[in-house]
Parts: C-alpha cells; sequence; structure tokens
C-alpha cells in the first residue's frame, strides 16, 4: 500500500509563495522538472521530496 502524500500544484504554489499559473509556467519552461499528473483527473501532484527539490532549485531553504 502507497502512504505517499501527493501535493496539488494549488498547495506546491502556497508553499514555495509563488502563483500556480508560475509554477506551471516553470514546468513549461523546464526550470522545475514535470510533475506527475493523477490518473483520475490529470492534475498535476508533487511529492514532499519533489517539493524540496523546488525550494532548493529556487534557492530557498527548507
Amino acid at each position: 500500500m502507497n502512504t505517499e502524500r501527493y501535493y496539488s500544484a494549488t498547495e506546491v504554489a502556497q508553499f514555495l509563495g509563488i502563483s500556480k499559473q508560475t509554477l506551471i509556467r516553470y514546468e513549461n519552461k523546464k526550470v522545475f522538472p514535470k510533475s506527475r499528473r493523477n490518473a483520475v483527473n490529470g492534475w498535476r501532484e508533487y511529492t514532499e521530496e519533489e517539493i524540496h527539490r523546488l525550494k532548493a532549485i529556487m534557492g530557498r531553504s527548507i
């Protein structure tokens, strides 16, 4: 059973202090790695590890 928690693009944008549109723009411009997509609704999903990586890319402390 997979118990890893996934966070939405809205939640991740809030954690990073940027807008959801900025997060998606960075992904599209390949500043951030592509996120996984939810198989049911197609929404972007991020793990805690990915959020930490995104913070590091942005030069923010964790």
